[in-house]
């Protein structure tokens, strides 16, 4: 005859669990919640807050069932804090804990949507074709490889010192501000894709493991032929530096335009509107859209056509 145990009715066990973990007050709190449901809450995605919780309590050790006393919460979140808010708290603000298959996953994830990003969005210089996947993959893990050497030659020289700095002596003994120097250590699950890609593409430009460039945008710019012959207002500080040196005329509306572009496609002049349409560095977008903006007073604008234009074979 088989025997079988019953689990008492009351206990819940909790599967397919994930928990976020946050250390407040010298305690380290605790909630149990849905895998995938935590990352779907903080992204927008579900708002159902039942949906993502599979208890609505704070636990010190999910593992152990063990709960958060109302003393120890008033403690560290204040006293007459609603359950509902130091829930919410710890959902927002506390560390994602994950099993090694579910990191693994999500790194991959990551990194495979940073390099599709990269690979978009840069060139080679020369034929303004993209790179493959692999190829950004091959430069990226060169970059990775020589920031983590970088690291480990200077902490090897700072152990191997005295212990203190000894200012440089001579003509160029005053000491000048670092440039910031864009590196790539690999990918990271803590920030999203976009911004890992952007990082990525400065650290590309910067080091140049292979040739590398941003795809240029492609604009189209128009503006009213009233405001085109206007002469640009020079800055005060230019107009400042005039009387000590040479002047230099800023030029007219149309002339400041052009040399935002980079490669002049069509130029036309429709009615009473020219128009030009051509490609220019993403860098200096901002400063034609500002540029439009001020001194057309309203009658000129700038409009995005590609915002990454590239050549694939």
């Amino acid at each position: 005859m088989s025997r079988q145990i019953n689990q008492p009715s009351n206990q819940i066990k909790l599967t397919n669990v994930s928990l976020v973990r946050l250390k407040k007050g010298k305690k380290r709190f605790e909630i149990a919640c849905y895998k995938n449901k935590v990352l779907e809450w903080r992204s927008g995605i579900e708002t159902d807050l039942d949906e993502v919780l599979q208890i609505p309590n704070v636990f010190l050790n999910v593992s152990k069932g063990q709960t958060a006393p109302a003393a120890e919460l008033a403690k560290a979140f204040g006293k007459d804090r609603p359950l509902n808010d130091i829930i919410l708290e710890i959902l927002n603000k506390g560390e994602l804990q994950v099993g090694e298959k579910e990191r693994a996953a999500q790194m991959d994830r990551v990194h495979h949507e940073v390099v599709g990003i990269v690979a978009s969005k840069l060139v080679d210089p020369r034929t303004k074709r993209v790179y493959t996947t692999g190829m950004i993959e091959k430069a990226l893990d060169m970059l990775s490889s020589q920031a983590h050497q970088g690291a480990g030659d200077k902490s090897s020289s700072t152990a191997g010192g005295s212990g203190t700095g000894t200012p440089a002596t001579g003509e160029d003994a005053e000491a000048k501000p670092r440039a910031k120097e864009h590196n790539w250590t690999g990918v990271v699950t803590t920030k999203s894709a976009k911004s890992q890609a952007l990082e990525a593409m400065k650290a590309l430009i910067a080091h140049q493991p292979i040739p590398v460039s941003r795809a240029r945008m492609r604009l189209r710019i128009t503006c009213s032929t009233n405001v085109l012959k206007q002469a640009v207002k020079a800055p005060a500080a230019a107009k400042g530096a005039d009387t000590e040196g040479e002047h230099k005329t800023p030029g007219t509306v149309k002339d400041k335009i052009l040399s935002y572009v980079e490669q002049v496609d069509t130029q036309d002049v429709l009615g009473s509107e020219w128009e030009v349409v051509g490609f220019v560095e993403p860098g200096a977008f901002k400063g034609l859209s500002d540029f439009v903006g001020n001194e057309t007073k309203g009658q000129g604008r700038v409009e995005v056509l590609d915002m990454a234009v590239t050549h694939e074979d």
